[in-house]
């Protein structure tokens, strides 16, 4: 059951998030609670695996190195793959898509040297070999949405 501060949380910092010294003290400000609640809420949203982090969406390689990589992992392996590769911080998402290449992320590294040794460390631990599709050609999806949460 999500509170109504989970509900703001995940709905009204999508965009804009507070860029200042205390990001958390500003947002629970415009909330008119304790920056301890707010700390307190993500925490349980990443706990109960609602959220993956709180961070910024970088444009790609604009720092460090980023790459496009997708993965045909046998269905009965797919949660286990997915598992391991949310493991790696320098994954920023993942998902699951209906083709031969089921399972797609994205990977940030300070390097390209460093984001070649992962995506190498994750094809060792997943046993399946990563396409790695680096970036041609930059297409702006705005990834923030409203999220329904009038049942939640």
């Amino acid at each position: 059951m999500l509170t109504d501060l989970h509900k703001h949380l995940l709905n009204d910092f999508q965009r804009d998030f507070p860029l200042v010294e205390r990001p958390y003290l500003e947002i629970a400000n415009q909330l008119g609670v304790s920056e301890d609640a707010v700390l307190s809420a993500l925490t349980e949203l990443r706990d109960s695996q609602l959220i993956s982090r709180v961070g910024p969406i970088i444009p790609p390689n604009q720092i460090g190195a980023s790459m496009l990589v997708a993965m045909a992992v046998p269905e009965s392996e797919l949660q286990r793959a997915a598992d391991i590769i949310s493991h790696y911080p320098e994954v920023n998402h993942n998902y699951e898509r209906e083709n031969r290449f089921n399972l797609w992320f994205v990977a940030v590294a300070s390097t390209a040297e460093q984001l070649a040794r992962v995506l190498d460390a994750i094809e060792s631990e997943t046993g399946y070999k990563t396409q790695r599709l680096p970036l041609l050609n930059d297409f702006h999806i705005d990834l923030g949405f409203r999220l329904d949460l009038t049942h939640a």
